[in-house]
């Protein structure tokens, strides 16, 4: 075994414990989010290019069966349906797998698919791999739609139940307004909740694809529920909404860039928020502006309370 392979299965093993871990002990959103950033590292590696991999392609497919299994003990976390749709008890027979993927050669123990569609980066890795990033009127557009992968699907959560004396929050996502609205392709916004420190405090979700791009707004027209009651968010929390789309020449989805709310904005009604340049500060301490011109995330806010 090469050291790079070795050391590439001592993170991935000691992020499966980790994930593991905070499954067992009732720490939902720290094992949800462990949970997805190691799916999108193993994916990453399950789609390298042959020569750039430590592993065969065998290797990488049962590479991928893992990922998806690990996205699929996401989702039954975020379920709000009683039964578990993938069990921990399931998802840690994997581990002995991953661990010794170089010498395994049995059937995989559960029936699902690869996801292979595209490249999904984990966080902080656009800011390395988008030195040459086109912005500039006409970059984004290179290729044609109908090139491209199946579409982004959304992943969007329920309504919480309502607590006495507690109060729920809808956003509908009205539309986001680019200089280069027209060319983003399969445009979606992926909306997160986060402390101070960029910590998840709620599931994140993904809206569908937008709805239509008609001059210089991107359309989505879609709900967001805020899957915490507001007064159970903590001081200096902030909505985020990071708006992403697909780059044919570099086959991945990117963030193009992002705005966020914060608590004293929790208001009814309609609101527009600045966009930012990515990549995404979830600390908020350098934000960048992205454009001179008046250009906005559009958001309208409704709160429920009993």
């Amino acid at each position: 075994m090469s050291e790079a392979a070795r050391s590439l299965l001592q993170r991935w093993g000691a992020s499966f414990r980790k994930g593991t871990d905070f499954d067992s002990w009732g720490q939902l959103v720290e094992a949800i989010d462990e949970y997805q950033i190691l799916a999108r590292h193993l994916q990453k590696e399950a789609q390298s290019q042959h020569n750039n991999s430590e592993f065969t392609e065998d290797q990488k497919k049962t590479i991928a069966k893992i990922a998806t299994c690990l996205e699929l003990r996401s989702a039954a976390l975020q379920s709000t349906q009683s039964q578990d749709e993938f069990k921990l008890e399931d998802l840690k027979k994997l581990e002995p797998i991953l661990k010794n993927i170089l010498t395994y050669n049995k059937e995989f123990p559960f029936d699902v698919q690869p996801v292979p569609l595209r490249k999904i980066l984990a966080p902080g890795e656009e800011e390395h791999l988008e030195f040459e990033e086109d912005d500039e009127e006409g970059g984004a557009g290179a290729g044609s739609p109908d090139s491209c992968p199946a579409r982004v699907p959304g992943t969007l959560l329920p309504r919480l139940p309502s607590e006495p004396g507690m109060t729920l929050l809808t956003i509908n996502i009205e539309k986001i307004g680019l200089k280069d609205a027209g060319q983003c392709i399969d445009p979606y916004i992926t909306v997160s909740v986060k402390d101070l420190n960029g910590i998840d405090l709620t599931p994140v979700q993904d809206t569908p694809v937008a709805l239509r791009k008609e001059d210089t707004y991107v359309h989505f027209n879609v709900d967001i529920e805020i899957q915490k009651h507001i007064e159970k968010l903590t001081k200096g929390a902030a909505i985020f909404f990071e708006f992403k789309h697909y780059k044919p020449k570099k086959r991945f989805t990117s963030t193009k860039c992002f705005a966020f709310m914060e608590m004293d904005e929790i208001k009814p009604g309609a609101i527009v928020i600045e966009l930012y340049k990515k990549p995404t500060d979830f600390k908020r301490k350098k934000l960048q502006l992205l454009t001179k011109k008046p250009l906005y995330l559009h958001l309208h806010q409704t709160l429920h309370k009993d």
